[in-house]
Formats: structure tokens, sequence, C-alpha cells
């Protein structure tokens, strides 16, 4: 079984609004306002799934600052997950400093999310390691939720999407939380890099050959312990038939297959 982590799916209103989300959301502004950047259906992603051989696609929420905009996309997700035979599982999206978000996150756990992501604290304005991240966290935990976070690696470059949780804030919420299951996305953010971690999350692959090029990625996946690699393509970002193969020529041989799939199977419980 093959299980791409981390893909990205919309409403089709919001591609065909594309500039009036543009105008109010500065997260989206950033990434999407382009009339280029890549924004996929459901039935894209489908059809992305069959001509790749993937089995199992993980498809992520947006970080939204407004509440009604997460709804809206939640329930898309939710229900592009219900039309797919299993082969879509929903991750809601919720935003921590909204009134709403603990009852969005029981409306979704019921509806059948499996966890909340891609999750952007800074992009929203909470703080993962006060209040609020200690609600996400209690309410992971009681839900049985898994938490997937954007992670920003440390340097200077500069990209659309680049900001969302700097990692040494992601470093620090998982060494407080080490019996919650968490995914920091692309390669959470040089996690690895590290010494002296207590806790060891999942990572996943996303854009991996964008973040890190050519022998980079080689070198960053081989700080990574092989059962905790989730492949993940960042489709539409990546086709994901590309970023399958990137994973199979830069991950160790020995992890491959099971970052392609028993990895995820296991943490999903499938």
């Amino acid at each position: 079984m093959i299980i791409d982590f981390h893909t990205h799916i919309f409403p089709p209103e919001v591609r065909e609004r594309r500039e009036e989300y543009a105008r109010r959301d500065p997260t989206f502004a950033e990434m999407y306002a382009d009339p280029k950047a890549k924004v996929a259906t459901a039935e894209e992603l489908l059809a992305s799934m069959d001509e790749a051989g993937v089995d199992v696609s993980v498809a992520l929420g947006f970080a939204w600052q407004d509440h009604r905009d997460i709804v809206r996309h939640n329930d898309y997700l939710l229900g592009s997950a219900a039309k797919s035979g299993g082969r879509i599982v929903p991750f809601a999206t919720v935003n921590m400093a909204a009134a709403g978000a603990e009852a969005e996150i029981a409306r979704c756990t019921e509806a059948g999310t499996r966890g909340l992501g891609e999750l952007r604290p800074e992009s929203q304005g909470w703080d993962l390691n006060g209040e609020a991240g200690r609600e996400l966290g209690e309410l992971a935990r009681s839900l049985g939720l898994i938490l997937l976070f954007h992670v920003t690696e440390p340097g200077e470059r500069v990209y659309p999407g680049r900001r969302g949780l700097e990692s040494s804030v992601f470093r620090e919420f998982v060494s407080q939380n080490q019996d919650l299951r968490v995914v920091g996305a692309h390669v959470g953010g040089g996690y690895y890099t590290n010494r002296g971690l207590r806790a060891a999350p999942h990572v996943d692959t996303a854009a991996l050959s964008f973040l890190h090029p050519g022998d980079e990625g080689i070198e960053a996946l081989k700080r990574v312990p092989g059962h905790r690699i989730l492949f993940g393509s960042d489709f539409p970002l990546v086709a994901q038939k590309r970023a399958m193969a990137e994973l199979r020529r830069d991950a160790p041989a020995d992890c491959v297959e099971g970052a392609l799939g028993e990895n995820a199977r296991e943490l999903l419980d499938i």
C-alpha cells in the first residue's frame, strides 16, 4: 500500500474566486494569489493517484484566518473523503485563535477526520507553546487525533509559504507532548539535525526537492530514523509520480518501502 501523507485539495470555488480569497486572507495570498499557483480539487487528486499508483492520500486543510472559511473547507474535505471509498483520508483545518475552534474540532472528529493539519500557528497568530497550544494538545489527546504542522527550516531563504511555525517552537512542543502523534512537514524543518532530542516525531517528505535540492535531500533523510519517514508529495505543488521517484532516489534503500506506506499505515491504523 502506497500512502501519500501530504496533499492539498480545495473547494472548486476557491480556485474560481481566487482573487477574492487572496484579498481577505494574507497567507492564501502569499501562496496562491499568482494565477500560476496550482490549486487542486478532490477529483484531480484522485486522478493523480490513479496515474501514480497511490492507494491512499491524506488531504490537508489550509490555515485560514476566518473561521467561516475553515468550516467551508472542512466540509469539502470531509465530503470528498466520504465519497472516495477510503482513498482520501481527511485532516481538518483549525484556527485555535477562533472562538469556535474546539467545537469545530469535535464536529470534524465525529464526521471522520483522522487528524488536524497542515497547522500554521504563526500564520494565524496563536502560540503553539502557550494556552492555545495546550488546548490543542488536550483535544488531540482526548480525541485520538494526529497533528501535522508546517515547520519552517532555519535559514534566510525566502519563498511563498515559508512562514508558519519556527523549528525551535516545534521542537519545544513535541518535547512537552511526547505522548501525542505529531508529524513535522517538510522533513520537520530539519528537526533531526539537532542532537540530544527527547522526542521522535514523524516527518514527511513534502516538497523535498524544492527545500533540499540535489544531494541535500539525501543528507536530510539520512538523519531521520527510517520508521519515522512518511512519503509526502505536497500535491499539487509536486506531482505524486515525481515525488515518489525522488523519494526512491534519495531515501536510504532500507527505508524506502516503509516510508512509502507501512509507516503511514501504522500511524493511521489502516
